[in-house]
């Protein structure tokens, strides 16, 4: 038997299985479909056969990051959330998507990366306390700012800058777009019937970071809270198919941050090992013995294990 694909996605918080919008796709899809994938939960994206997440390596070594391309690759592996749809299902599916894609997506990426208070405050504390030294240092920004291009690429504007003007914008498109979909799903469980589908997939993924962070400057969160059935739809699928995440704290205990912080000072102490053996090697810093004959053999030195990111493996 065939080893099975392996997915790396950014690890959950916030009672989510992950906190990343494209990897919560992905990780919806494949619990919808069955797809027996074996997860890696990471919070180093360097760590991913991609450098970027979610990465999906195959058992033929391909490695693929979209979550459209990623759907697709199960699909043709038989786990296919949509096989059930008829024409117009998949027309509706595939414009429901279109439309989150284009008015959602804005407002999520303002909300979480761009709005000041609230990438301060969440966005960018959370990634520099879970992110390794010294990725954290530097590597929120940098996401930061490919975000920031992004939005200018959906909206089609090169100088796009935040504003109270553009917030207004954003976050009324997203409304519009939340109500429509509340809407389509009315009273049913989900989209299409008894069973869900990659539209599901996707309204989930973008929905309940929304609903489950809470932003200082939450006015997504707030239109969302009204839409009953919407807030309902996402509760139930962390139920039903997340359910140890779903019972999950909205932030990390304390009991884990000590050996995050021992994780840091550990790799903070090989960096400056580093460096200065690299100071050594070059001549930069120099050693002087004023009795050499005095010099004691050095005791032996224990090897220093590396310390990896907090890795959690299962079938997706």
């Amino acid at each position: 038997m065939a080893a099975p694909d392996e997915l790396f996605c950014w690890e959950g918080d916030w009672g989510l299985p992950s906190i990343s919008t494209d990897c919560l796709v992905v990780l919806a899809y494949a619990q919808f479909a069955g797809a027996p994938l074996k997860l890696r939960k990471i919070s180093n994206p360097w760590r991913s056969p991609s450098g970027s997440l979610p990465a999906l390596r195959t058992n033929q070594k391909e490695t693929l990051s979209r979550p459209s391309d990623i759907i697709i690759h199960l699909r043709k592996q038989k786990f296919n959330a949509d096989y059930d749809l008829s024409a117009k299902e998949g027309a509706d599916s595939l414009a429901f998507i279109s439309l989150m894609e284009e008015k959602l997506m804005p407002a999520l990426i303002y909300a979480f990366w761009i709005e000041p208070k609230n990438y301060v405050d969440v966005t960018r504390r959370w990634y520099a306390e879970h992110m390794p030294f010294p990725l954290n240092f530097f590597l929120p920004g940098r996401m930061q700012r490919q975000q920031l291009e992004k939005l200018r690429l959906l909206r089609g504007d090169e100088r796009l800058e935040a504003g109270e003007e553009l917030e207004k914008e954003l976050y009324r498109d997203a409304a519009e777009c939340m109500n429509l979909l509340s809407q389509r799903l009315g009273s049913h469980k989900f989209f299409f019937g008894d069973s869900p589908s990659s539209l599901d997939a996707y309204v989930f993924g973008h929905l309940a970071p929304i609903l489950k962070c809470k932003l200082p400057n939450g006015k997504l969160q707030q239109h969302l809270k009204t839409l009953d059935n919407l807030t309902n739809f996402c509760t139930n699928i962390l139920q039903l198919y997340f359910p140890k995440d779903g019972r999950g704290e909205a932030h990390n205990s304390p009991r884990q941050k000590p050996p995050r912080r021992r994780k840091q000072f550990l790799s903070a102490l090989v960096a400056l090992g580093a460096m200065l053996s690299y100071a050594l090697l070059t001549g930069m810093v120099s050693i002087q013995h004023a009795h050499h004959e005095a010099l004691e053999e050095p005791p032996d030195l224990q090897d220093i294990g590396s310390h990896h990111d907090h890795e959690d493996e299962g079938d997706g």
